[in-house]
C-alpha cells in the first residue's frame, strides 16, 4: 500500500503508526532515485563511507535499498515549523460515514499530512507547533521537539478527525492574524485550507496571509481541495441537493446547469488566491486530498533547505 500516492487507508485511528508509514515510504523513496532537482541530506542518515565503524548501518533502509546509510547524531537545529489547519465544517468534505465509499475528505488528508510532517520534522531535530481554528483558534501551542509533544499532537489531530461538525463556519483571515501575532521567533508556517471564505472577506484573507510573511516566516500555503468535485466539478449530469456543511443552506440542481459557471468562478478565485501568495513570496502548494502526500513532504524539505536549518 502506498501511502504516497494512493489512499486506501479504512481506519484513522492510528495515526502514529500510518504518519510512519508515510514517512518511511517518502524517506526510502528518495534513497532509492534522485530528488529531481535538488539534493537534501538528512538528519538521520547519511551514506556510509567504507572503513567506517559498522555499529551504526541502518540494516532496515540497507534490506529495501541495497545501499548503506548510517544513522546520525546530531544536535538539535534551530528551525522551528507551526503546523496550520482550518478545522472549519467544509474542511469535512467530502462527507465520510462508515457506509460511505469515501474513506478520505479535506481534513483526514490535512490531519495525516500533518502527522507525517511533525515525524519528519522530529527525525530531523526540528521543533513543531500546531494551531486548528475555524471562526477562532481553538488550539495554538508552542514548538517543540519531544516525543511526548508529538503524542499531544497527534490526540488533537485525532480528536478533529473522530467529531465532524456541520454549520461549523470560518474566519480564517481573523485566525491567520491571530496566529501571526502569536508566533515571535522566525519560523516555517504551513498552511492547510481549502480558503474558501465569502467573497466580501477575500481581501481580508490576503491580508492575513501578507501579515505572516510580514513577520519574517517563511509560509507555505497548502491549498487543501478536492481537485475533481470542488475545481473541476465532475458530478454526474443528474439532479443533486448541495449541501453547504457551514451554512446548512441547500439548493437543488442538475449538476450541468451550474458547471461551466462554477468553474469559471472557482478558477478565478484560486488564480488569484495563487498570484498573491507570489506577490507576497508565499509558496503555493496544490493539495489534492487524492495525490497522496509526496509533495507536501517535499514542500517542507525544499523550504528547510533554502532557511539554512
Amino acid at each position: 500500500m502506498d501511502l504516497l500516492n494512493n489512499f486506501d487507508v479504512r481506519d484513522l485511528g492510528n495515526l502514529e503508526l500510518l504518519a510512519r508509514q508515510v514517512v518511511e515510504g517518502f524517506i526510502i523513496g528518495l534513497h532509492k532515485s534522485p530528488f529531481h532537482g535538488f539534493s537534501v541530506e538528512f538528519a538521520e542518515h547519511r551514506i556510509y563511507n567504507p572503513g567506517e565503524p559498522t555499529k551504526n548501518i541502518d540494516w532496515k533502509v540497507y534490506a529495501r535499498t541495497d545501499k548503506m546509510y548510517t544513522k546520525r547524531f546530531e544536535e538539535e537545529t534551530n528551525l522551528r515549523c507551526q503546523i496550520v489547519i482550518d478545522g472549519s465544517s467544509s474542511m469535512y468534505f467530502p462527507e465520510v460515514s462508515k457506509n460511505s465509499k469515501n474513506q478520505i475528505n479535506k481534513l483526514r488528508f490535512s490531519a495525516l499530512a500533518a502527522a507525517a510532517l511533525m515525524n519528519l520534522l522530529q527525525k530531523q531535530r526540528d521543533a513543531f507547533g500546531l494551531s486548528i481554528f475555524d471562526e477562532s483558534v481553538h488550539i495554538h501551542t508552542r514548538c517543540k521537539s519531544s516525543t511526548s509533544h508529538y503524542r499531544l499532537l497527534l490526540t488533537h489531530l485525532q480528536k478533529l478527525i473522530d467529531n465532524p461538525e456541520r454549520n461549523k463556519t470560518t474566519s480564517a483571515a481573523q485566525a491567520l492574524h491571530q496566529i501571526a501575532d502569536s508566533i515571535h521567533r522566525r519560523s516555517m508556517v504551513m498552511v492547510f485550507s481549502d480558503m474558501f471564505e465569502q467573497s466580501e472577506e477575500t481581501e481580508k484573507l490576503f491580508s492575513a496571509l501578507q501579515h505572516l510573511k510580514h513577520n519574517k516566516h517563511e509560509v507555505v500555503l497548502f491549498h487543501t481541495v478536492d481537485q475533481s468535485l470542488e475545481i473541476d466539478f465532475e458530478f454526474e449530469n443528474r439532479p443533486y441537493l448541495f449541501i453547504d456543511m457551514e451554512s446548512g443552506e441547500q439548493v437543488r440542481l442538475q449538476s450541468n446547469q451550474v458547471k461551466d459557471y462554477y468553474k469559471e468562478q472557482v478558477t478565478k478565485f484560486k488564480e488569484e488566491l495563487r498570484l498573491k501568495c507570489l506577490q507576497y513570496k508565499i509558496d503555493f502548494v496544490e493539495a489534492d486530498i487524492n495525490k497522496g502526500f509526496r509533495n507536501i513532504l517535499q514542500s517542507y524539505l525544499v523550504k528547510r533547505s533554502k532557511m539554512g536549518a
